[in-house]
């Protein structure tokens, strides 16, 4: 059961990030590209009619989080309650930055609003990224110093940065080198996608343009994955074990690279959703492929005193797993009816749909 559920939840979070990340990618591209206000509007539109629905995906990961593996749920909760926090107000201004930004047909205020979507998107990108880069890299479980635990082994604390700024530290912080590079690539990976979205959805004067970004960025994201795997080596040496002990793992990272490989010919595609998914596989590939390099491991030890948090000592109870598989499962058929329903209705180019009044 606890393999059933990593796997569930590992595929509803993996959605999110497909869903919520063309509205991420959109909000970057907003922000940087959209310099006219008929384009402004439109990929504006193309994020605000999918966000909230968007967002239930992550609502659901979490509550299947809590009711599978709640003593995971509680450390992490707990050992990043301040990034969480950041995380929840990002979430708050750039759903209010799309809500607010058609009320009042005025120049300032429409500049304050596309500001607070533009980068409150930008952020998320990079601290997902970021959160990405914590559990890849692991944390000090149960605060030891000197040998000695301050607290109980599936417990710890991150403060937002150490002085030193490194991955390597007895004692780092949620930002450092290591993990601001997954953050950057997840920034990078997300504007791909955002643009991806806005070329299907939308007949906004700078889609043509978008191609050009679209290859440029992906040029950006090679060179940042290559530099990645390099930096992993240093901070965890084990991280490629897993790969090489069970060679069909490999299929991860072969999404990600047919992903990231595709959009090279972003100029020799035609049809716009080809695009889409070919930056919807390097999401999935690249989130794929970290979880598959820990598994059975979710949240890695960095001391010798504590071991690290796996599937196996943070589940619940043989009842509450079976328990959680018969609500899990009728939870996912309601989320499916809707997103099915939501997507029925909104299917196509989005230029001439209401949104905002």
């Amino acid at each position: 059961m606890e393999l059933f559920w990593f796997i569930i939840i590992a595929l509803v979070l993996a959605i999110f990030f497909v869903l919520d990340g063309y509205d991420f990618g959109t909000g970057i591209i907003h922000l940087f590209f959209a310099k006219e206000e008929k384009d402004k509007k439109v990929i504006a539109k193309a994020a605000g009619l999918f966000w909230d629905s968007n967002e239930v995906w992550l609502v659901a990961g979490g509550g299947m989080l809590f009711m599978a593996f709640p003593t995971f749920y509680a450390a992490v909760f707990s050992g990043f309650y301040l990034p969480l926090i950041i995380v929840l107000w990002l979430i708050v201004f750039r759903a209010i930055g799309l809500e607010f930004r058609s009320q009042f047909n005025n120049t300032m205020w429409y500049t304050i609003w596309d500001t607070a979507f533009g980068v409150s998107s930008l952020l998320l990108a990079l601290f997902f990224g970021i959160a990405l880069g914590n559990i890849v890299r692991g944390v000090n479980l149960g605060g030891v110093e000197n040998g000695i635990s301050a607290y109980e082994g599936h417990y710890f604390f991150l403060p937002l940065w150490d002085s030193s700024f490194s991955p390597l530290t007895e004692h780092p912080g949620v930002i450092d080198w290591f993990t601001i590079i997954i953050g950057v690539i997840s920034a990078v990976t997300l504007a791909i996608h955002g643009a991806t979205w806005i070329r299907l959805k939308t007949n906004s004067s700078i889609n043509k343009k978008l191609i050009t970004v679209i290859f440029n960025l992906n040029i950006v994201l090679f060179i940042l994955t290559i530099f990645s795997l390099v930096v992993w080596q240093i901070v965890n040496p084990d991280s490629l074990n897993n790969f090489i002990e069970k060679p069909y793992l490999l299929i991860f990272p072969i999404i990600y690279f047919t992903g990231l490989f595709g959009l090279f010919f972003i100029k020799k595609i035609k049809k716009d959703s080809y695009s889409f998914i070919l930056s919807t596989l390097l999401i999935i590939g690249g989130i794929t492929s970290s979880l598959a390099s820990l598994f059975p491991i979710i949240l890695p030890s960095t001391n010798s005193i504590n071991e690290s948090l796996t599937i196996y000592n943070t589940s619940a109870s043989e009842y509450g797993l079976s328990v959680a598989f018969n609500w899990g499962i009728i939870g996912l058929i309601l989320l499916l009816i809707y997103f099915l329903i939501q997507k029925r209705l909104l299917k196509g180019k989005i230029d001439e749909m209401d949104y905002g009044h």
